[in-house]
């Protein structure tokens, strides 16, 4: 048989889904359904009177008309999210504890509709189910609701002031949590100490999730057996199940969850909406199959969104440009529920990212406000974490008369160190980033820029060349089970509960599951996303699914291997084909099955470094990005080709954020600005530059298949990357720093503040 580990197949499944045939929820049909359509409170605080419900009651097709108060008299309960997961070090202790005497770390849960309050604009405040979706959708405009517009606030800096209105009484002061990591005494002294001490705010803005597929959900329920049927979107069925059974009060053994082909999820698809659960009630309720699907308008006020993290930092150096201590209070909107409080745990974790900082005090608060919540959203915290560290160094180098490469190379950890300790509790275990950071500077032809920097400037364009180095620390559920069943019709079955929102499980899976029991490749078949199929899955994000999959993988097969051999020894002729001694096994009534379960965590640690070139138009401050290099350490490349992919998706969501995407509120009102594609920036092919990226290992130990993870290498250092190389493409103007977006405006803005007159004339007239 070929050698299927770290060959670059093709995806398995990409016949099927660019050829139309992919599965969506939106594509399942169930004859008989109703449709639902969700009236949305126009207000993002506001008090809740009478809803009169009426007129649209009487409208053609429609069935009913929903509030929170029919879902809280049938007895159910709020969606627990769980905010606050495993930690990344101890994982059988919350991220964020609490000192004793404190206020708690908040939970607060989300009522599916809103009952007494709108806590954010888009909120759902009530649901009509009808015979057809327009039909529902028609009977939106006759349903009053009397609203009592609130004060709302939605920056976390406003939410945070002791004037604030109070949100939630689970949350006193709006705060959430308000916790410190490190030794702020030895931290202080270094300080004290230090001969520079660069200190910067790095405001990582709100950005919207833009997955591909938009939310849909069908339910139904049957009377019979007591259960629920649900098909939705996710990013891993079990965490859906769970959180709607909890949400009706039922056994999960009644709760089955489905998701067929996902397009897209970047994690905010980890944690259940309210609408799939809205639709399960509302099926029992009415005795009828409901469906729904999203529109984009929907989704840029009702997807958990991504980012929105605050972050002040200092450094300290000492003379010779040898960092001393890393200081940070890292700031996080929660929006109006608690949904997951991941980035600032992970930010916090890798704020010292690959360098050798011996002290760090790092504060984390976290505020609740008037807007959409906020979940995990692809990187979850080390974009942000990267972006502050590696902004700084290029900004102490700046002072102290340092080159940016030399400044780290005078920092970071050095392999002889490893296993490395860090200043905030993580253990790199491997990873030869001085290596990473060499390669990525030769692949980007660092040496030669200053020629190209010359030929820009003699076509009166500003070039800029930056870079960064990263490091992640995967966590996500710390649980998971995989079976692995050899059938004699010539299929292995691979059952587990991780989810592909787009990663390619169905090859990357099958090329380890094919090499390691000696079989076709043709002749893998992957279950997931059915609740039905395994009894626990901890799902996909953060980096997870490789690790542990490949490890129960291995477990799995060599366990199938050794039964096999049992098998063929005691039957006459020996049979050596595994599909013929599967047979075998079914006819004596005991299947070629073998099970494993997970629960802990795996040392792994994706590192890298991200080398972005740009030219500027000084005239209109457009940023082009002529070339993007990377350099990854992912651990051993099941499929090259896909880890490729993921990092070129990965640098092109950075690229959104750095340069194109925000989502605004309204400070005095709450309302959303820019909530659609027309206004809210995705970059587009032709802002996305060619990419050379290259696939480097310096192994580790901490699982068999030597697996870091290749999801978000890719996002991690972009923003860093970018602003590091527009803002040496500025470095005659003054500029140190550029906030994301780096829109032309905010660029040209900063170019011409305070510079003098004639040199910003030549500038406007250069073009």
């Amino acid at each position: 048989m070929p050698k299927f580990i770290g060959a670059a197949l093709p995806r398995l499944e990409d016949k099927r889904l660019i050829t139309g045939s992919g599965r969506y929820t939106d594509d399942v049909r169930a004859a008989g359904s109703a449709h639902a359509a969700f009236i949305r409170s126009p207000y993002a605080h506001a008090r809740i009177g009478t809803i009169d419900a009426s007129a649209a009651l009487a409208a053609p097709g429609v069935i009913a008309v929903l509030t929170a108060a029919d879902y809280l008299a049938d007895g159910h309960r709020a969606i627990a999210h769980v905010p606050n997961p495993a930690d990344a070090v101890d994982w059988q202790r919350p991220g964020f504890v609490a000192p004793e005497g404190e206020p708690p770390v908040a939970d607060i849960p989300q009522l599916p509709l809103a009952y007494d309050r709108a806590r954010h604009a888009g909120e759902a405040v009530a649901v009509i189910i009808a015979e057809t979706a327009a039909q529902a959708r028609d009977a939106i405009e006759l349903v009053e609701i009397d609203y009592e517009a609130l004060r709302a606030v939605v920056s976390a800096e406003d939410a945070l002031d002791p004037h604030a209105p109070l949100i939630w009484e689970q949350a006193p002061g709006n705060r959430c949590f308000d916790l410190a990591f490190g030794d702020e005494a030895a931290c202080d002294a270094a300080f004290a100490s230090a001969h520079l001490v660069v200190e910067r705010t790095f405001d990582n803005h709100r950005i919207v999730t833009c997955h591909m597929e938009p939310r849909a959900a069908i339910a139904s329920y049957d009377p019979a057996s007591g259960d629920y049927t649900v098909i939705a979107g996710s990013q891993g069925v079990f965490k859906y199940r769970v959180s709607i059974a909890a949400a009706l009060g039922v056994d999960p053994a009644h709760v089955h969850v489905s998701s067929p082909d996902v397009g897209g999820g970047f994690g905010s698809r980890t944690n259940l909406h309210p609408e799939p659960l809205v639709l399960a009630w509302a099926a029992k309720r009415l005795g009828r199959t409901v469906r729904w699907t999203s529109d984009r308008s929907e989704s840029f006020v009702t997807d958990f969104q991504g980012r929105d993290i605050t972050d002040n930092v200092a450094l300290a150096f000492d003379a010779h440009g040898r960092l001393l201590g890393l200081r940070a209070t890292m700031t996080g909107n929660m929006g109006a529920y608690t949904v997951g409080y991941a980035p600032l745990q992970n930010a916090y974790r890798i704020a010292t990212g690959v360098y050798d900082v011996p002290l760090a005090f790092v504060r984390a608060r976290g505020a609740i406000t008037n807007t959409t919540p906020t979940a995990p959203y692809r990187g979850a915290g080390r974009p942000e974490a990267t972006h502050a560290i590696e902004r700084l160094l290029d900004i102490a180098a700046g002072e102290l008369g340092l080159d940016r490469v030399e400044i780290r190379r005078r920092n970071i950890v050095r392999t002889a160190q490893l296993p490395y300790r860090t200043a905030v509790g993580l253990t790199l275990d491997s990873g030869d980033f001085s290596d990473n950071m060499d390669r990525a500077l030769v692949l980007a032809g660092w040496t030669g820029f200053e020629a190209r920097r010359a030929a820009s400037a003699a076509r009166h364009k500003l070039r800029g060349i930056g870079f960064a180095n990263y490091v992640e620390a995967p966590v996500g559920a710390p649980r998971e089970r995989l079976v692995l069943t050899v059938r004699g019709d010539g299929v292995v079955e691979i059952a587990t509960g991780t989810q592909s929102t787009g990663q390619g499980h169905e090859t990357t899976f099958a090329q380890v599951a094919a090499e390691l029991l000696d079989v076709p490749i043709e002749s893998i078949k992957l279950v997931q996303g059915e609740s039905r199929a395994i009894t626990i899955g901890g799902g996909t994000h953060s980096n997870r699914s490789m690790r542990i999959v490949g490890t129960l993988l291995v477990q799995t097969c060599a366990e199938l291997r050794e039964r096999a051999r049992a098998i063929a020894a005691a039957h006459p002729g020996n049979p050596e084909d595994l599909f013929a001694i599967a047979a075998i096994a079914e006819r004596n009534g005991e299947p070629l099955t073998a099970e494993a379960d997970f629960a802990g965590r795996i040392a792994a640690h994706p590192t890298g470094c991200a080398v972005c070139e740009v030219e500027i138009d000084p005239a209109t401050g457009v940023v082009t990005i002529e070339h993007y290099s990377q350099v990854d350490d992912v651990g051993q490349a099941i499929n090259p080709l896909i880890l490729d992919g993921q990092t070129h998706g990965g640098i092109a969501m950075g690229i959104g954020q750095t340069l194109y995407e925000q989502l605004f509120f309204d400070r005095e009102s709450g309302a959303v600005r820019g909530g659609t594609f027309m206004e809210y920036a995705v970059p587009r092919s032709f802002q996305v530059p060619h990419y050379d990226v290259e696939l480097r290992e310096h192994p580790t130990a901490g699982n068999p298949l030597r697996i870091k993870g290749g999801g978000e290498g890719g996002v991690t250092p972009a923003p860093a990357a970018i602003i590091n190389a527009i803002c040496d493409a500025l470095r005659d103007y003054g500029v140190d720093h550029i906030e994301t977006p780096a829109t032309p405006e905010k660029i040209w803005r900063a170019m011409h503040a305070g510079t003098p007159a004639e040199k910003r004339e030549v500038t406007v007239l250069s073009s």
